[in-house]
């Protein structure tokens, strides 16, 4: 249990520091809108690079906040019947769904985006319109880092539904103190 109970933390605390991080790349990209609400409109300029620079922002903001989302437990839920469950069968829906759903989905997206990156980084990808940004193998190359953040909290929710699930109720000692 202690190393479950380490993991967990480790993984939170990782998720905790790299969702912070994002969300100064979230206020990068109300920076980039900005300026290109303003050069297209009132300038009556637009930059392919600009609009490209947009779409990457939110793809890693996307990609490296779904661990920091999951960790906060603000995914999609259909809350309907899970919000009136007591504590233990939250926890076994938790870790069922993790089993069940969640890891499969990671690991699936892991793997299945490997070879797309890889031929990324193979043939230097970059923006296939005339004065796009380079390098666009940089930003296909979160999303595999973005599903491993993803299942890394969702291993920490299954062990912390787990830990929930079979840990030992308190004695009335220890409830009273």
């Amino acid at each position: 249990m202690r190393f479950l109970k380490s993991f967990v933390r480790s993984a939170d605390s990782l998720n905790e520091k790299l969702g912070v991080f994002v969300s100064w790349i979230t206020t990068l990209l109300v920076l980039v809108v900005c300026y290109d609400v303003f050069t297209r409109y009132f300038l009556k300029e637009s930059s392919v690079a600009v609009q490209e620079l947009e779409w990457h922002l939110f793809a890693v903001i996307f990609l490296i906040g779904a661990g920091y989302t999951l960790k906060h437990d603000r995914h999609v839920r259909v809350d309907v019947l899970y919000m009136k469950f007591k504590p233990k069968v939250k926890a076994w829906v938790n870790f069922l769904g993790s089993l069940v759903f969640l890891i499969p989905f990671c690991v699936l997206g892991i793997w299945s985006s490997k070879n797309f990156v890889m031929n990324s980084f193979q043939i230097g990808e970059g923006s296939p319109d005339p004065g796009g940004l380079p390098a666009r193998y940089i930003l296909k190359a979160v999303i595999p880092v973005g599903f491993l953040l993803l299942l890394v909290q969702a291993s920490a929710l299954t062990f912390r539904s787990w830990i929930e699930i079979f840990k030992k109720e308190q004695s009335a000692e220890e409830a009273n103190q």
